[in-house]
């Protein structure tokens, strides 16, 4: 693979994207589903690609005609790398420029968010594994690992699903890679989409304590163009681009962390090869990706700078930039590398994990979400069922939607939950050990514990933060 060809594969992802965005602001359906304009153009590049319209070509011109689509073999070979590559620099900036505040302010505000939320997860595993022991490995031949696909692909996202490419290879499951990130856009796809139904759903029933009828709905980020008034800074000039400029500072940064979670990955995997690895013969950590601990390398990297650091150098906003772009690219070239003959081999598998992972959400959303939300339940669940079954971006999204004029507690409970949910959970250590955990003990006692786990999130939901009255 050449320089010249890795160049030419960003370039390309670079103008899907942009078709994307047209095809958006032309086509009125995708503006009311609030599809994001990367799945658009990640969906064109793999129609454009050899798994659709390569294999057109060939059917009808013969081999050799096309057979990569509009692309070429080596374009492919780099967008195959980059999801793994890229979400160590989404999760290195995940808590980077942001003050974490009191413990008891973020359990008052966000603890039934964190209730909620995990409660979800944890049942994503219970859901996925179960299905695997009782039907999908003795029937399908699925191995035990594929039932943590649901969490990885839905709360995961394609960050997540992109970033274990190589875990799933080194368990012997790389069709575990194309199923996840085929989980990933079926439930970004289900997230945005029956998001928004049970928003229309929600309103009419009288759910939501803003928005009393549905053209309340406000249709304003429909295109996704910010009206000129409405525009805010990307970011501040923290430091004075005579001396290095402020995006470059904040792009550093995010490499000190992916380079202190790389330090911190290899002394875990130094510390396991001495110590039980060598003694039992069971590794997790030779399994775990990168993402993770680069997400633990932000974290240090913050706390440094909260005490060190006097002149406030790192703006939020920014560091939010440069995770944008990040998963913008990552999102178009996982679309793109989809192998979609794994999805036809694994049709049905594929199909029971993705229709069970959105009923679970739908029903946890609808049923559970109301006794474990003391109050602006419907606003604040909103988010946590985006996240649940497509990513964090979409549980904002529609919290959005729901509450434009931020009246509720949503955003802020939302925030505070992902500083003791993202660490774990949705990419988090939880997400990236789950995998070799299942592979080097066995489908049932993990099936065991992440039961006993959503059981005891659920009972802190229903029994202490639902029944509790809050400012």
């Amino acid at each position: 693979m050449s320089f010249d060809a890795i160049g030419m594969a960003i370039v390309i992802i670079s103008i899907m994207l942009a078709l994307g965005k047209w095809i958006r602001i032309r086509i009125p359906l995708l503006q009311r589903l609030f599809l994001p304009s990367a799945l658009i153009g990640g969906f064109l590049a793999l129609l454009l690609g050899p798994g659709v319209l390569g294999r057109i070509t060939q059917g009808m011109f013969g081999q050799g005609f096309l057979e990569n689509g509009l692309f070429t073999a080596d374009i492919f070979e780099v967008w195959g790398e980059m999801p793994g590559l890229l979400i160590n620099v989404v999760f290195a900036g995940l808590f980077i420029g942001f003050r974490i505040p009191n413990p008891k302010e973020i359990l008052r505000i966000g603890g039934p968010q964190i209730a909620f939320g995990y409660t979800l997860s944890w049942g994503q595993y219970v859901v996925g594994i179960g299905l695997c022991l009782l039907f999908l490995t003795p029937v399908f031949g699925l191995p035990p690992a594929a039932g943590a696909l649901i969490e990885i692909g839905f709360v995961g996202g394609h960050g997540t699903a992109g970033g274990l490419e190589n875990t799933f290879t080194q368990l012997g499951f790389e069709e575990g890679y194309d199923l996840a990130i085929g989980l990933a856009t079926v439930g970004v796809l289900s997230g945005v989409i029956a998001g928004i139904i049970l928003l229309n759903w929600g309103v009419r029933k009288k759910k939501s304590n803003i928005l009393k009828k549905p053209e309340d709905i406000s249709v304003d980020a429909q295109l996704g163009i910010n009206e000129f008034d409405a525009r805010d800074p990307a970011g501040n000039m923290t430091t004075s681009p005579t001396s290095i400029d402020p995006l470059t500072f904040h792009a550093a940064l995010v490499a000190i962390a992916i380079f202190l979670g790389y330090v911190l990955l290899e002394a875990l995997k130094w510390f396991e090869s001495v110590t039980w690895g060598a003694w039992s013969d069971v590794y997790i950590f030779e399994y775990v990706p990168l993402f993770p601990l680069a997400m633990l390398g932000g974290i240090i990297l913050q706390l440094g700078f909260t005490k060190f650091d006097k002149y406030d150098l790192i703006d939020r906003g920014l560091v939010n930039r440069i995770q944008g772009l990040s998963l913008d690219l990552l999102i178009v070239s996982a679309l793109a590398s989809l192998e979609l003959s794994v999805l036809g081999t694994y049709f049905i598998p594929f199909v029971i994990l993705a229709v069970s992972g959105i009923a679970l959400n739908v029903l946890g959303f609808i049923y559970l979400a109301p006794r474990m939300i003391p109050n602006y339940w419907f606003e604040r669940a909103l988010g946590d069922f985006g996240q649940s079954t497509g990513v964090a971006a979409t549980g904002l999204l529609l919290m959005r939607v729901a509450d434009p004029d931020n009246r509720s507690p949503a955003f802020t409970a939302f925030g505070y939950k992902q500083i003791l949910f993202e660490p774990m959970v949705g990419g988090g250590l939880v997400t990236a050990t789950a995998l070799p955990f299942i592979y080097q003990f066995g489908a049932i006692p993990v099936f065991i514990v992440v039961t006993v786990l959503m059981i005891a999130f659920m009972l802190l939901g229903l029994l202490y933060y639902g029944r509790k009255k809050e400012d």
